[in-house]
């Protein structure tokens, strides 16, 4: 995943606002990368960009060396859908659902609905460390543990990048240090790279890479306090 000299205005008018101006930013497999900065730094937007929600107003962005430049939406969606798994501070789960159905319904949307779906959905809520967990109802569950369930939904459909988007904001010390974890422990494959947008500076040994953002410019990068593992030459 690559962002190349991106520009995004937001608004219109006498309220028209440059949110991002000319970044550049990448993702490659097996890298937990943090983009730090303080509110309204462009971080949230940099990550919609990305993530194909929003599109750029200039620049280019490539995801798996492909150039999303003209893409209609249903073809964006499909990009999304395919590519790429979002973690949000509110887990966004539905409240009838069991964390298997939850996490099945990523699956479901892409018609994936065979029995294997299920075998999927029961190994990605294994990898989170919620085994035991998977009959459950978000309300049955802590805050953390709806954490995993929405992170084992992003990780599913096996994505190429993890876009997290204040993912420990609702949590406590403890139970955003386990997320973190987890979202380490996924950032491990070669060809999965993990992007994590945060204010906590707690989390910060986690991360392989730390960019910091400020006033829609990418300001800094530095290798963070974990170790990097081997990673694909290819980029997310």
């Amino acid at each position: 995943m690559e962002a190349i000299e991106v520009v995004k205005f937001l608004g219109e008018g006498a309220g028209k606002v440059t949110a991002l101006k000319g970044v550049s930013l990448s993702l490659a497999g097996g890298e937990m990368a943090l983009l730090m900065g303080p509110s309204g730094s462009g971080k949230t937007t940099l990550l919609s960009v990305l993530g194909c929600i929003m599109s750029p107003s200039a620049g280019t962005i490539r995801l798996r060396g492909r150039s999303t430049t003209g893409l209609q939406p249903e073809e964006l969606a499909k990009l999304r859908r395919d590519y790429i798994g979002f973690v949000f501070q509110s887990y966004h789960l539905f409240p009838t659902l069991t964390a298997l159905d939850n996490v099945r319904l990523a699956l479901d949307v892409r018609g994936e609905r065979s029995p294997s779906a299920i075998d999927r959905a029961m190994d990605a809520l294994a990898t989170v460390g919620l085994s035991h967990k998977v009959n459950s109802l978000p309300r049955e569950l802590s805050g953390g543990e709806q954490q995993r369930v929405a992170i084992a939904r992003a990780i599913v459909g096996n994505p190429a990048a993890v876009l997290a988007d204040e993912p420990t904001a609702a949590l406590d010390s403890e139970n955003g240090q386990a997320i973190m974890s987890v979202l380490s422990q996924i950032a491990k494959s070669p060809d999965r790279g993990v992007l994590v947008v945060t204010h906590d500076p707690r989390i910060l040994p986690f991360a392989s890479r730390v960019v910091r953002i400020a006033d829609g410019c990418i300001v800094s990068e530095e290798r963070g306090g974990a170790s990097e593992p081997a990673r694909s030459s290819e980029q997310s």
